[in-house]
């Protein structure tokens, strides 16, 4: 922060109320409430609440109205925000296997048990422009089945039952305690808890970049989507009275499980291995993304050789967070006068230094034609 910076107060003032007029708008048009944000542009609140790591559809739809729908900037102001809130207690890991599916693919078995359920999704449908959304159309009812109560078979353990898929990681009781980045400075390197925790609020962006580059050559990876799934999963958090965890809500999730081919080791034989992703919200791409960058950087791990950006740690998590890249970048606007009045004062004095030294040459040059 500036601090040294002083003056300008009207000037900013003024900024401050162009700002809350350019965001409202022509008057002559209704104000566009947060009911609407949080209905009609479901999605944009599902990725400000996933990076901005925290979920409250109220919020993000105000930070999205408040940052006139630049989704960095509503990211920012949801995460800011969180760091005001008390923290009374943790929460219990999400069975992600008892989750109310909403839609669920799969890209290597055609016939799942539990069915596939396409679900909401921009897939199966065309590209084009519908004119029509230009004005209040109504819409048809949509045809839906009942969704699945109770635990769905994942396909990770269709392929676990044949042991050609490394074993799943562990978790609830007798696991070893996650990290906290809210809470820990980051470490390099990471425990694979902690670098999932950076990839979920990560810039959606920025890891599928990555995550295309590592399907280009740059980490050999043959991915193959195990399984994607979007639903509601129960928040349970654990009452010392009790002895027993209760259920204090519900929240939507994607899940993404990856499946890698990996050829073995000495110690290890061939085998399927497991790229994760786990996201707030209907954010698959965002959770496709997360689980190839999660592959990817597990190559030490796997005793890979690290020969591309994606397989390195420190690259991939330093500069995965756009609320930080933003700062970082956007405070090159800020006043730097001194700064570079200094390399204005350098750039003149090597100015000065090469003609001197180019007059000397040329003199050197001229005597010794004469």
């Amino acid at each position: 922060m500036y601090v040294a910076v002083k003056g300008g107060e009207t000037a900013i003032n003024n900024a401050h109320k162009l700002l809350a007029d350019r965001r409202r708008g022509d008057r002559d048009i209704d104000a566009l409430s947060l009911a609407q944000i949080k209905e009609q542009l479901a999605l944009a609140v599902d990725r400000v609440m996933a990076e901005g790591s925290l979920y409250d559809r109220d919020l993000a739809a105000l930070s999205i109205k408040q940052s006139r729908g630049d989704m960095i900037e509503a990211i920012f102001l949801l995460r800011a925000y969180r760091t005001t809130l008390p923290r009374f207690g943790y929460s219990q890991p999400i069975n992600t296997g008892e989750m109310k599916i909403e839609r669920r693919i799969s890209a290597t078995y055609k016939d799942l048990p539990g069915g596939q359920m396409l679900g909401p999704t921009f897939d199966y449908t065309h590209r084009l422009l519908d004119p029509d959304l230009a004005q209040d159309e109504a819409t048809d009812e949509p045809v839906t089945r009942k969704p699945d109560i109770g635990r769905t078979q994942r396909v990770s353990e269709i392929l676990a039952n044949e042991g050609l898929i490394e074993a799943d990681g562990k978790n609830g009781h007798g696991a070893e305690e996650p990290g906290d980045i809210t809470r820990t400075p980051t470490e390099f390197p990471m425990s694979r808890d902690e670098r999932l925790q950076s990839l979920s609020r990560g810039d959606e962006g920025f890891l599928l970049s990555l995550a295309y580059s590592t399907q280009r050559g740059y980490a050999r990876s043959h991915p193959f989507v195990g399984e994607i799934r979007i639903g509601e999963v129960d928040v349970e958090i654990e009452v010392p009275e009790l002895g027993f965890s209760v259920p204090i809500g519900r929240v939507k999730v994607t899940e993404c499980q990856m499946v890698n081919q990996f050829q073995g080791s000495a110690k290890v034989p061939p085998q399927f291995t497991r790229g994760y992703g786990l996201v707030f919200g209907q954010l698959e791409r965002k959770a496709m993304a997360m689980s190839l960058c999660d592959r990817a950087l597990r190559a030490r791990e796997l005793g890979e050789d690290i020969v591309a950006p994606a397989q390195d740690e420190e690259f991939v998590i330093a500069h995965s967070d756009n609320v930080q890249a933003t700062g970082f970048v956007e405070h090159l606007k800020l006043p730097h006068y001194v700064d570079f009045q200094a390399e204005l004062g350098i750039v003149r004095q090597m100015r000065r230094e090469y003609a001197e030294t180019s007059d000397a040459v040329s003199s050197m040059i001229k005597e010794a034609a004469e």
